[in-house]
């Protein structure tokens, strides 16, 4: 069932994107622009037919309720965690929801995704991220259930809230880390050169690597970087954003088709922004 679970999440191309609507999860009010309305967002996105939306188990029943077959798979987010905001609360978390592989099944999730968090000088999130990582693995296993992880390096919270560190060297150990823990799947940054991100594909051992699309950016960076990094040897995507809070995000998830799966350039990609 693994197997059957990860094919309706990859494409025929080998490729995947996964628009993630999950930002609510955190209870950050600056997450939430593009999305106050999850019923419009996500069928809104829906319709633009991506191969998977990342949701929390409160609003994926909306990606659920979507009548017929051609609905995209559901991603099931599994953790919460207070990390985001600024300044960091003087006790950090990171939660697992309640029996998430039961909850996956009973929502039909083709994947559940749970974070290992690196923040610098916390080390107690770091634990419980490894715990929640190596639960969640065995009861995958159990139920025939991919699992997603995805290692986070987070700059120092003193920069401002959710703050991707893109160092390399960082990074590098971080997702080999998630491979040897057993991931399906790997959810990673782009590093801050994203010419070297074909080293965070080596390190993954041949699990396939989804990159994180991070904060909200132009058009034209979204689009090249993304370009680079399936030239990198990505597996695809993980973007939500950079999807959501676009003034057209149906047009923005084709143009990110387009790239992941028919190795259109960022100008052509871009056309379907017109």
């Amino acid at each position: 069932m693994n197997t059957a679970r990860l094919n309706r999440l990859f494409a025929p191309s080998g490729n995947c994107f996964d628009v993630a609507i999950d930002h609510g999860m955190f209870n950050e009010a600056s997450f939430l622009g593009g999305i106050e309305n999850m019923t419009k967002s996500i069928q809104t996105v829906a319709a633009a037919a991506p191969d998977a939306i990342q949701l929390p188990p409160g609003t994926a029943r909306i990606l659920q309720a979507i009548p017929g077959k051609n609905r995209p798979a559901l991603v099931l987010r599994t953790d919460i965690a207070n990390v985001y905001g600024t300044p960091l609360p003087r006790s950090l978390y990171s939660e697992v929801i309640d029996r998430p592989v039961e909850q996956g099944l009973v929502l039909d999730a083709a994947c559940v995704v749970v974070n290992l968090l690196l923040l610098p000088n916390q080390p107690e999130l770091y634990r419980d991220c490894v715990r929640n990582v190596n639960a969640l693995k065995r009861e995958c296993e159990i139920y025939g259930m991919p699992l997603m992880v995805e290692p986070l390096v987070m700059q120092d919270n003193a920069k401002g809230g959710y703050m991707v560190d893109g160092d390399i060297a960082k990074i590098l150990p971080l997702v080999r880390q998630a491979a040897e823990l057993g991931a399906d799947i790997i959810k990673a940054d782009p590093c801050t050169d994203v010419s070297e991100y074909h080293r965070v594909i080596e390190i993954a051992q041949g699990i396939p690597v989804l990159v994180r699309g991070g904060g909200r950016v132009s058009d034209a960076e979204i689009l090249a970087r993304t370009h680079e990094l399936m030239q990198q040897g990505a597996r695809g995507i993980v973007y939500g954003r950079n999807v959501v809070q676009h003034a057209n995000p149906g047009g923005m998830t084709r143009a990110l088709m387009a790239i992941v799966h028919d190795k259109a350039s960022a100008t052509d990609a871009a056309k379907h922004l017109a």
